[in-house]
């Protein structure tokens, strides 16, 4: 007698389910094992950092009484060390870590370590995008408060989106820089400090100060918006052909600053930026006279004033520090090659 259709599904279906078990046992032990060999790795990571750290050391101590041949011996061996420590920083982008104080704030001690190189890849991809739809969607946004809806509920809904964007930010970079992404300086700070400013604009009621300063401000995002725009395509261009030559890593971002990568082509971003940062002094300038006015009752607009003030030094200096560099090294070839 033949078994009933019901009974020849149901084996089947308890089969795959038997071997379902196996497969999840494997994987559970490959799992333990995998967590074992990360603790593993962990710590003789930090116990190397520890050893090149007294080596170091040491070898500050000897250069002040060895002769010219143990100087030598001392220089490859600091650029041996200094190459070892790349690697450390390396290896650590495939351990789980413990997150920094921010990420602990806002997340809690969730592991956001990626493990394989395609999610690192997505995850730095996807961000990128992030970013550049926001840009595009913020100069929309401005250029609608300021030439078609003059009210104050569209004003906040904007500086809304300003907070949420730069929060967004500050959050997804921290991620990055977990996963081995390089972004460092400055360029972390400043979107904290645009994540301040959009809050206090945020907060800014309704009056004669803050419509005195209002078209000024809804000008400037529409110019920031449009240089992180150019920004955009003109830096991801560059790490594209930098990363096939093997020059950059992998999870370099596009960053709202010049970098010394980007010499490699034209350098037209240059007037652009430096613009934008004359103008976040000349906010800072039109905000301290306004907090001046007799009129003005506002905390925000001396608030404002300083961080616009913040933003310029920032973001002016550090471009200015990463062009002196850059000219000094081209210098420095330029001797060599004589």
């Amino acid at each position: 007698m033949s078994k009933p259709k019901f009974q020849t599904e149901w084996e089947e279906i308890d089969e795959e389910y038997q071997q379902l078990q196996e497969t999840h046992k494997i994987y559970r032990q490959k799992l333990e094992e995998l967590t074992n060999l990360q603790a593993t790795c962990s710590s003789a990571i930090s116990k190397q950092r520890k050893c090149l750290k007294d080596l170091r050391y040491s070898l500050a101590k000897c250069a002040k009484t060895c002769d010219e041949k143990e100087l030598k011996l001392i220089s490859d061996i600091k650029t041996q060390i200094r190459e070892k420590e790349n690697v450390f920083f390396d290896m650590e982008a495939y351990l789980p870590k413990k997150n920094g104080l921010y990420l602990n704030l806002v997340l809690g001690n969730v592991n956001v370590t990626l493990l394989s190189n395609q999610a690192k890849f997505a995850y730095k991809d996807e961000y990128e995008k992030f970013k550049l739809y926001m840009t595009i969607i913020l100069m929309f946004g401005a250029i609608t408060c300021l030439f078609f809806l003059n009210c104050r509920v569209t004003d906040e809904i904007f500086n809304f989106l300003l907070v949420w964007y730069y929060c967004t930010l500050t959050i997804r970079e921290s991620i990055l820089m977990c996963n081995g992404s390089r972004i460092k300086g400055w360029w972390v700070s400043h979107h904290y400090v645009s994540t301040f400013l959009s809050g206090v604009m945020l907060t800014w009621p309704e009056g004669l100060m803050y419509q005195m300063f209002r078209s000024q401000f809804l000008a400037f995002s529409i110019y920031q918006s449009f240089v992180q725009f150019l920004q955009y395509y003109y830096q991801s261009g560059c790490l594209y052909r930098l990363r096939a030559l093997g020059e950059r890593n992998q999870l370099d971002l596009t960053v709202e600053g010049f970098q010394s990568w980007m010499w490699r082509g034209l350098t037209f971003l240059l007037p652009f930026l430096f613009f934008g940062h004359f103008w976040q002094l000349y906010n800072s300038v039109t905000l301290f006279r306004l907090a001046g006015h007799e009129d003005c009752k506002e905390w925000q607009v001396f608030m404002l004033a300083l961080t616009f003030l913040v933003l310029f030094l920032g973001n002016f200096l550090t471009t200015l520090k990463v062009v002196h560099q850059k000219f000094q090294k081209n210098h420095e070839k330029v001797q060599k090659s004589d």
